[in-house]
C-alpha cells in the first residue's frame, strides 16, 4: 500500500512538473535551448535603448530561463530586479499577440516604451514594429493585454 501511494505521489510530480516547465516555454519566446531573446541583453533594451548581444560569460536563469549579458554590470542590475527587465508577452512579437497570434521576433526590432520593451518580428511583407509606432499605442497595448492572458497559455 505504501509502495503505491509513493508511486502514485511520484508519477504526479512528474506530470505536474512537465505541465509546469511546458507552461514556461509556452509563454515565453525560447527553443529547446531556454535562452531568452536569442541571447541578447534585456538590459540593453531597457536601459541603453539598444539591441546587444549578450555573452554566456555573463549569464543568470531565471525560472528556468537563461538571459545572457554584455557585461557583469548589467547581470547584476538584473538580478536585482528581474521583473524589471523581462520583455513583455514573453519575448513574442506585440504585434502578433495584439492581433491573436504568437510570432518569434527579429532581436533588433523594438520599442521601449513607458519603462518597458516591446518586441516585433521582421518579414519580407510585415513591419511590425512599423505598424505598432504607426497606430495608438495604448490601444494596442490594452487588446495585446487581453490576448496575452489567453495566448500565454496556447
Amino acid at each position: 500500500m505504501k509502495n503505491t501511494i509513493r508511486t502514485t505521489m511520484l508519477v504526479f510530480a512528474l506530470v505536474v512538473s512537465t505541465v509546469v516547465f511546458a507552461q514556461d516555454k509556452k509563454a515565453n519566446n525560447i527553443d529547446d535551448s531556454t535562452i531568452a531573446l536569442q541571447g541578447y541583453s534585456p538590459v540593453s533594451y531597457l536601459d541603453l535603448g539598444l539591441a546587444q548581444r549578450g555573452s554566456k560569460q555573463y549569464k543568470t536563469v531565471h525560472n528556468k530561463i537563461a538571459y545572457y549579458f554584455t557585461s557583469a554590470e548589467q547581470k547584476a542590475t538584473f538580478d536585482k530586479n528581474p521583473a524589471k527587465y523581462l520583455p513583455e508577452y514573453g519575448g513574442f512579437c506585440a504585434f502578433g499577440i495584439y492581433a491573436g497570434a504568437k510570432f518569434r521576433i527579429d532581436p533588433n526590432k523594438f520599442v521601449v516604451s513607458n519603462g518597458k520593451y516591446y518586441l516585433f518580428l521582421n518579414d519580407v511583407e510585415v513591419d511590425a514594429k512599423q505598424l505598432w509606432i504607426n497606430e495608438n499605442e495604448s490601444k494596442l497595448i490594452k487588446a495585446a493585454d487581453a490576448n496575452w492572458k489567453s495566448l500565454k497559455a496556447k
